[in-house]
């Protein structure tokens, strides 16, 4: 148990309950920030730690050793209390499906050193533990057939091990994969990369890709477009065995 916090809702005299009342979530997403690592989302620690009458790095020491970039801290926290994902890739694997040396590659040309690299690769595999956590989200991606061949190196056994590393990821119950196939004429996917998350409380967020900075999504009308944009996306896809057949023979061929 995090005794920093329950120490401060004694004392306060909030719980839960009061806690969630007054933030606007659902009082069992409150009664988890008492949980080891379990974080509230940047939108409601400060106040958070204001009703308990604590500093935030006080009650959630891990903020300060968090190795992800400041700015896309938001969506990190979003990840570990969504109850599902909906991801959509057009030419990468998602993060939270990726292998270090796969991570690695995809920051090769960035303006970063060796270092900085590292901790980003580290940041990103780190994030995968919402997957395999207990009670962790249905994960659900979507990917167009060009994240499985085009070379992510020169090196064939990055992508050997990627693709391998997915299947294995795409045999939980909790995780599914889909293939939308190479044929497959114009459709929304090609507009670019987009995640929705679902959270306890019935709240929906989206985060969405782009060459610069990526934005996290909250506004109802931009999310009923990135939902419809779902849809059809989805339904351009193979099924989920079939596409498990595609992955597995595309794993194979790069070995």
């Amino acid at each position: 148990m995090n005794h920093a916090v329950i120490e401060a809702m004694a004392a306060s005299g909030e719980t839960a309950d009061s806690l969630a009342a007054q933030i606007g979530v659902d009082p069992k997403t409150a009664a988890k920030w008492a949980n080891p690592g379990r974080i509230p989302q940047t939108r409601h620690r400060n106040r958070v730690a204001e009703l308990l009458g604590r500093e935030a790095e006080h009650l959630w020491p891990d903020v300060l050793k968090r190795r992800e970039p400041a700015w896309f801290r938001r969506w990190v926290d979003v990840e570990r209390e969504a109850v599902a994902l909906r991801a959509f890739q057009l030419a990468w694997v998602p993060g939270l499906l990726q292998t270090e040396e796969y991570a690695r590659a995809t920051l090769a040309w960035e303006a970063l050193t060796p270092a900085e690299v590292e901790e980003l690769v580290s940041a990103r595999i780190a994030r995968q533990a919402v997957l395999s956590k207990e009670r962790g989200p249905l994960f659900v991606a979507v990917m167009d057939q060009a994240v499985l061949e085009r070379p992510i190196t020169a090196d064939p056994a990055v992508m050997g091990a990627q693709l391998a590393h997915l299947v294995r990821w795409a045999e939980l119950p909790s995780v599914e994969l889909h293939i939308v196939p190479g044929e497959t004429r114009a459709y929304p996917g090609l507009n670019g990369p987009f995640t929705i998350a679902d959270l306890p409380d019935g709240a929906r967020v989206a985060h969405v890709d782009s060459q610069a900075r990526a934005q996290i999504v909250e506004q109802a009308s931009e999310l009923a477009t990135l939902e419809r944009r779902w849809e059809r996306i989805r339904s351009e896809a193979l099924p989920r065995g079939r596409s498990m057949d595609f992955l597995r023979e595309a794993a194979r061929s790069w070995t």
